[in-house]
């Protein structure tokens, strides 16, 4: 391959689903997926990763030198060759492969529809915000939120690509603290029909010229409703009004762009804002009762945060994988050992030693950032085995990982992206080659779908208090169970205590920290959520670095004298991240560890940035 190629790692994927997880065994419990097997999973992986390759792949320089375009009369163009390849993703089944066939998808487990996902977001990651968006919307209103007038049609429309949605909540007084939101929703005689006024901002696809409608679920607030986020609604803004039979007419209701936003990245997506009602009549059919917006939206927001998660994953193997095949091509200086020999072979930059340092960096950070993302959307497939008691445990597991998946994912994504743009050196920071679109268009997903401190905060002011513990304690638990599989394969002494003391750095700052919280010190604990978060996030990791160099091991064991050369190249590679991981990036938990606990707070005292 060459570096300027999109490349993907299906070896990879494949370990991680079936080696590792064993998805085509584990699922057959699942009613819903007992029907699949290993081959029908194999099959979407190579139609995706070839759907990746050579259908969308191509949209992404020529999308990002291009970008989508605002004729100043509420119309966006997206770059030539979005609309055919969103027809040709649809037709290919692939945008509703993870609903049910009655919905007329494939309903094939989320840990697929995933692994689906990240090949398509590496590809052209602002060409695929767009299909995320549609199907985030599909599935919220496949729940008994969606308003009647809706529901018959509403999830069909948006997976033929007739439709595509939207998710509105920001606005510019407000950001982050959506509880200001002014946006206003005016009851009519119709009580589950609403005239909305006010305008947001940054929302991705407000407009498009791909679907012939779009789909707009907004936050606002009624007359009298509370103050805070308890006051918010949600509705379906439809950018043609909808006739009762799912036709849409040709009545253009009341929102409209009147502005797209000139970005640092992912240009061929539309970030818009959006007027509601300025004009005219803006209406809005409202989802749930009044007061109950922030509860329905957090449906699509964790969906969407997951989601954000990926596009780490995707943007980093890509950039990884760019810049390996760019070190083993690339001749330049002499090995490290006869640099003073004028007359000495030059030989490709991945013989160098500094250069395969940031080679395996990326390589373990890509790797298990797969393997945590994948396990999350795993647990989401088993939790829908009709036993109560083990799917609250695994969606308590999800629940603790989702802001580790979109924060901590999202950051160590821009660290390989920027990491790759250095093994390219100067021309990494050209646009010959593209590594330096994937570093501009990594650099939002830690800004988007709630900041990675609203994230930290979530995670040590919620998920980590829920039920006094008993998340962290499940997590523990799994943690230890990992610990002693991997001590029993007596070959993993060294890794395992480097986890066991990175395990125990964790526990002791989270007791900390909650300490800090019961003394009344809520400020001093949240002023640590960030850095908590990234410990915590550094210690997964690593657990799921040691997760693969056992199932390696195991997979060295079982095959003997017997495996091919690539495979046992592929296996050395998983115990060398351990090894690596172990050595290099466990360290940080215990430099974090020691900086919470340090009890700094002098960036709190008076006086300063004011």
């Amino acid at each position: 391959m060459s570096a300027t190629d999109y490349t993907l790692d299906l070896r990879d994927v494949r370990f991680v689903l079936f080696e590792q997880m064993k998805v085509h065994e584990q699922l057959k419990g699942v009613p819903r997926y007992a029907d699949f097997d290993r081959d029908t999973y194999d099959m979407m992986l190579d139609q995706a990763a070839t759907m990746a390759k050579d259908v969308v792949a191509p949209l992404n320089k020529k999308g990002d030198a291009i970008g989508a375009t605002f004729d100043g009369k509420g119309n966006v163009t997206t770059p030539p060759g979005y609309k055919e390849a969103y027809k040709t993703v649809v037709d290919g089944g692939l945008l509703a492969a993870g609903m049910s066939p009655e919905l007329g998808g494939i309903g094939l487990p989320h840990v697929v529809d995933v692994a689906m996902h990240e090949m398509l977001t590496g590809a052209c990651t602002a060409f695929n915000i767009y299909t995320g968006l549609s199907r985030a919307a599909a599935n919220l209103l496949q729940t008994d939120y969606c308003p009647e007038y809706f529901r018959a049609f509403a999830v069909q429309k948006l997976m033929a690509g007739e439709w595509a949605g939207t998710m509105c909540l920001t606005e510019a007084g407000a950001g982050t603290a959506v509880g200001d939101n002014r946006c206003r929703a005016e009851r009519t005689d119709d009580p589950n029909v609403y005239h909305l006024t006010g305008e947001k901002i940054f929302i991705s696809g407000g407009d498009n010229d791909i679907t012939p409608n779009i789909v707009h679920i907004v936050l606002a607030r009624t007359p009298d409703a509370k103050p805070g986020t308890a006051g918010l609604s949600l509705f379906l803004v439809p950018k043609y009004i909808v006739a009762p039979d799912g036709s849409s007419t040709t009545t253009r209701n009341d929102a409209f762009v009147v502005g797209i936003e000139h970005k640092m990245g992912i240009n061929g997506s539309a970030t818009c804002t959006l007027a509601l009602g300025a004009n005219g009549v803006c209406q809005g059919w409202r989802m749930g009762k009044e007061g109950q917006g922030m509860a329905i939206m957090f449906y699509m927001m964790n969906e969407a945060r997951i989601g954000v998660g990926i596009q780490g994953l995707a943007t980093a193997s890509a950039s990884y994988l760019n810049a390996l095949d760019y070190a083993k091509e690339r001749v330049q200086g002499t090995p490290i050992e006869s640099f003073k020999d004028p007359n000495a072979a030059r030989v490709t930059i991945n013989k160098h030693p500094d250069v395969r340092r940031m080679l395996m960096t990326m390589k373990v950070q890509v790797e298990t950032m797969r393997s945590l993302i994948y396990s999350v959307a795993n647990r989401l497939d088993r939790a829908d085995n009709g036993d109560p008691a083990e799917k609250e445990y695994l969606m308590g597991l999800v629940e603790l990982m989702t802001p580790i998946v979109k924060a901590h994912c999202s950051d160590v994504g821009w660290e390989v992206c920027s990491t790759a743009v250095q093994v390219f050196g100067g021309y990494g920071y050209t646009k010959e080659y593209p590594v330096e679109q994937n570093l501009r268009d990594q650099r939002i997903s830690a800004i988007y779908e709630g900041t990675n401190g609203v994230q930290a905060l979530d995670l040590l002011g919620r998920k980590m208090r829920q039920g006094s513990g008993v998340l962290f304690m499940t997590w523990l638990d799994e943690c230890n169970k990992e610990l002693e599989a991997a001590r029993a394969t007596k070959r993993m002494d060294d890794d395992v205590a480097a986890l066991e003391r990175a395990r125990d750095h964790l526990g002791a700052t989270a007791m900390h920290l909650g300490g800090l919280g019961m003394q009344g010190n809520v400020k001093g604990a949240m002023l640590q959520a960030t850095p908590f978060l990234n410990l915590f996030g550094t210690v997964v990791l690593g657990l799921h670095a040691l997760w693969q160099a056992r199932v390696a091991h195991e997979a060295m064991d079982a095959g003997a004298d017997g495996l091919a050369a690539a495979d046992v190249h592929f296996y050395k590679g998983k115990i060398a991240n351990s090894k690596f991981y172990a050595r290099n990036m466990l360290p940080r938990a215990t430099a974090l560890a020691k900086i919470i606990q340090s009890g700094d707070e002098s960036c709190l005292e008076d006086g300063l940035f004011e």
